[in-house]
């Protein structure tokens, strides 16, 4: 493992570990950022979609980060520099870009929505050809990744689907659900550990080796697959979101050390293929029967019904309650062992949800388990 592929383990191991209940969105400004794409996320305020992305750039030194909150009142020179004063004395209307989105590697830009019809057009050719028109100069941008965040989804009328058309990934954010992360989150313990470094010529190296990552003609196989059964149920991706989808697949498997992309990478773009947010299930499903084989999807199945479950719980905690939830995780348990006897050669896998569905059973258990008091 060289020395930058190293380093990339790190940042993410490390963001992992600060940024808890992330893991997909962690992967997935990753791979945007190896892979030269665009993210959106979407989710309630205060769940850490600024810090992420502002905490990522400060650990790649000699990159240049640029931020900001759009409103409807938010003009282009906000975004891409104020006009210089001794230029439009001679009629050029130049920007000023220092520090600003023309000049940054890693722009999150929140409240991506909510912009003027101006700036979001402004915005349109700068995401998709990184280049900027500064007075009759037209401008290379170094934009590596844009991060855009709202709290909703685009309304369908609201004419932003060319903008939301160029973010590649899509990732939605919640609060955080375990209550054992949420007191490591309130004690602010985790926001104290060292932040490992890549400087910028070390990630350059990473996106120009990401290109290099070979793609087997069984992918393309399997893609074609895809697309055949999108287009069958109404899902049309449009070809440059297709192609581009490529892009993903190598930094995803880049980031699992590989310099080869499997089939089981085809499962990261249910954040990619789909086009309307009513189509992700759909998308979802369609992606995952290709790509998964019988043993990882009832896997998946059975840690979505014990996921089901174990929130009931928190909805009612009564004894009939448990004793039916009881029931089921017990019933779960009985189905997995017979599949280990079936597909011996994935114990493993097995195991660990079946670790999983004990924690469960000895939460039910506790649950109903009153507390035996002292002899006063």
């Amino acid at each position: 493992m060289s020395d930058n592929m190293k380093k990339l383990k790190q940042i993410k191991e490390a963001l992992n570990n600060k940024y808890m209940e992330r893991e997909s969105q962690i992967e997935g400004i990753l791979v945007a950022l190896l892979s030269r794409q665009h993210l959106l996320l979407i989710g309630p305020p205060g769940t850490a979609k600024s810090a992420l992305s502002m905490e990522l750039s400060q650990m790649i030194d000699e990159s240049k980060y640029f931020q900001w909150l759009l409103t409807k009142y938010t003009t282009p020179d906000e975004v891409f520099g104020g006009i210089m004063l001794k230029d439009m004395e001679h009629g050029i209307y130049k920007h000023n870009t220092e520090n600003k989105m023309a000049e940054a590697h890693l722009v999150f830009l929140d409240e991506i929505f909510k912009g003027s019809s101006e700036i979001l057009n402004s915005l349109l050719k700068a995401i998709n050809e990184r280049t900027f028109e500064n007075g009759t100069e037209e401008v290379d941008m170094p934009l590596m990744t844009l991060v855009g965040a709202s709290n909703e989804y685009p309304e369908e009328d609201a004419g932003l689907n060319a903008l939301f058309d160029r973010f590649m990934l899509r990732f939605e954010v919640d609060t955080i659900k375990s209550r054992d992360n949420l007191i490591a989150m309130m004690k602010g313990t985790r926001h104290l550990q060292q932040m490992p470094k890549i400087s910028l010529e070390e990630l350059e190296n990473l996106q120009f080796l990401c290109e290099m990552v070979d793609i087997p003609d069984e992918i393309y196989e399997k893609m074609a697959d895809i697309w055949q059964e999108l287009r069958d149920e109404g899902i049309v991706p449009s070809d440059r979101r297709l192609q581009r989808s490529y892009s993903i697949l190598q930094a995803k498997a880049l980031i699992e050390q590989r310099q080869i992309v499997e089939i089981k990478d085809i499962l990261f773009l249910e954040h990619v293929l789909w086009e309307d947010v009513e189509q992700k299930v759909q998308v979802s499903d369609i992606i995952r029967r290709h790509a998964q084989d019988v043993v990882s999807r009832m896997l998946e199945a059975v840690n979505e019904e014990a996921d089901d479950i174990m929130k009931g719980l928190n909805k009612s905690d009564s004894t009939s309650y448990v004793l039916e939830a009881t029931q089921k995780i017990k019933s779960l348990s009985k189905e997995l062992k017979e599949t280990k006897t079936k597909y011996p050669v994935r114990s493993r896998d097995i195991e660990i949800v079946s670790e999983r569905l004990k924690r469960d059973l000895g939460i039910l258990t506790n649950s109903v388990l009153e507390p035996i008091e002292e002899p006063v």
